[in-house]
This record gives C-alpha cells, sequence and structure tokens, in this order.
C-alpha cells in the first residue's frame, strides 16, 4: 500500500505485509516505541513494525512489573507513537485486565486502542485467549500473540527465566502456538524459548514468528529500544545486543551543561536576544 505525502510516496507496512515476509524469507525487524521522537526515527529508519509495549511501565515509568500499566497508559502512548509513524506497521501491548476479564471488554478495549492509532493489538496468552482472538479477529482487529516467557504471568513464574526448557512444557507451548493460528492471530512472539523450540514453532505454523530471546530461528525480531541503545543500563540479558551507550553520552552532555551554567558560559552572547 502506499501513501502519498507531497510529492512522495510512503510504503505503509500492512498486517498482510507481515504475513507475506514469512512466505519470501524477508526477516521482520522490529521495535518498540512509547512516545513521538522515537518513533519518528525509528519510523525514518524503515522498521517494519513498531510496538508499543506495556513494557512502558518499566521503562518509562519505572514500575517493577508490567502488571499497574493502565489502558489510560497505553492510549496515551499509542497516540503520541502513531504521530510520529508514517510507514511501520503499530501494534500495542493491551494491558493486563484489559483482556482478561472477558471477550466484551477485549472487543471494547482493542476498538479504543484502535481509535487511538493502533492498527493491532497483542495479547498473551495461548489457549485460555483463543476466544478472545478469534472474537477480535471477527471484528476485524488484527492480533498478534505471545508466548513463552509472558511478562504478565509473572507472580505465576515467579521469575523471568527460559520457559520451555522441560518436554511437558515445550509441547504445550507448541500446542499453544497451533491454536493462536487457528484462532487467527497474524503474528506471534516467542519470549525467551529455547532457540530449537521456537525453530520447531516457526516451521509449524504458518504466520511468522517473532523472538525476543528465541535464538536464530524465528522469522523475526524484537527488542525494546531503550535496552539496545544503552539507555536501560541495569537490564543485560543474555539475549540482548547493545549497539550505543547513549546514558554515558547523556551523562556527558547533562554535565557539561550543568558545568557551564554553573560558570556562567551559557547563555552567550549568540545565544541571547535583544530588545533592537
Amino acid at each position: 500500500m502506499s501513501l502519498s505525502t507531497g510529492n512522495s510516496k510512503i510504503e505503509k507496512v500492512t498486517v498482510e505485509d507481515i504475513k507475506s515476509m514469512k512466505q519470501s524469507g524477508e526477516k521482520i525487524a522490529a521495535l518498540t516505541a512509547y512516545d513521538y521522537l522515537m518513533a519518528r526515527i525509528l519510523d525514518s529508519c524503515k522498521i517494519d513494525l513498531i510496538l508499543v509495549g506495556d513494557s512502558a511501565g518499566n521503562v518509562i515509568a519505572g514500575y517493577g512489573t508490567t502488571l499497574p500499566v493502565s489502558v489510560e497508559e497505553m492510549l496515551y502512548h499509542t497516540r503520541a507513537v502513531h504521530n510520529g509513524v508514517k510507514r511501520a506497521l503499530l501494534i500495542l501491548d493491551m494491558p493486563f485486565l484489559s483482556y482478561q476479564c472477558g471477550t466484551d471488554d477485549a472487543v471494547r478495549n482493542a476498538g479504543l486502542f484502535l481509535k487511538a492509532g493502533a492498527e493491532g493489538v497483542k495479547l498473551e496468552g495461548g489457549r485460555q485467549v483463543a476466544e478472545i482472538v478469534e472474537r477480535l479477529v471477527g471484528f476485524g482487529i488484527p492480533v498478534m500473540g505471545h508466548l513463552g516467557l509472558t511478562p504478565q504471568s509473572i507472580n505465576v513464574f515467579g521469575n523471568y527465566k527460559v520457559r520451555g526448557k522441560k518436554s511437558d512444557e515445550q509441547k504445550r507451548i507448541l500446542e499453544d502456538a497451533k491454536i493462536l493460528e487457528q484462532a487467527g492471530v497474524f503474528a506471534m512472539v516467542l519470549e525467551k524459548v529455547p532457540e530449537q523450540l521456537a525453530g520447531e514453532i516457526t516451521k509449524s505454523v504458518s504466520v511468522p514468528t517473532i523472538g525476543i530471546g528465541a535464538g536464530r530461528f524465528c522469522d523475526g525480531q524484537i527488542l525494546v529500544s531503550h535496552d539496545i541503545l544503552g539507555i536501560n543500563e541495569d537490564f543485560r540479558p543474555k539475549f540482548l545486543r547493545k549497539y550505543a551507550n547513549l546514558a554515558e553520552e547523556m551523562r556527558k552532555a547533562f554535565g557539561s551543561f550543568i558545568k557551564d551554567v554553573k560558570g556562567g558560559n551559557y547563555p552567550s552572547e549568540k545565544e541571547s536576544y535583544t530588545a533592537s
């Protein structure tokens, strides 16, 4: 799909484009955004998919888990990100309790997220959310699944360790992937599972798999933008590759500003206004 913007054309990534990338063998690149400026920069880099993750609770609000994140918070972040996106497919994490209470709540909240600018939603879980997925898809709302480590279930897991190491859990995750496929998801995230299991799932389903800590064999990869930029310094899982150390660069810039202000070197005459 092409959108005309002045004299130029911007190719708009759609759900169907993401699905077709699996068939063509093109890897899907996805990252998170929670604000307008980050979204605009990501979009200009021609990222395929931007996720407004409930990880905003961790990296923006400083919550210990994603559980406190509200519908209102996610609506705010979605509107902000939407304003910066022209090309990428924009997907939103449905926060805890926005879909677990039943299909009516799920449809209502997903509709609010689409009205705020999202082009699809992501739900955590397998067979337990299949009916909700079917209902949302039936109303024309694209849904992405999420299996493996599901952060909204942290109180069940008790930790953020790799899921699917034991054969019975591997079997259940694989079954859940097929159930989600049948329910109508257009793609699914696989988080912190052994790469052999992720590879088996990727071969077993017709929809794309997007990994985070799921190894080499997924159809695409997603990470949190703040993590790869080195802003979130305390987060150092094995799967994370840092592409910059912006926290240090930010400290240098802030320190220089403080020094200039304290020393009377900022603002200069050139950086000041006159009456004439």
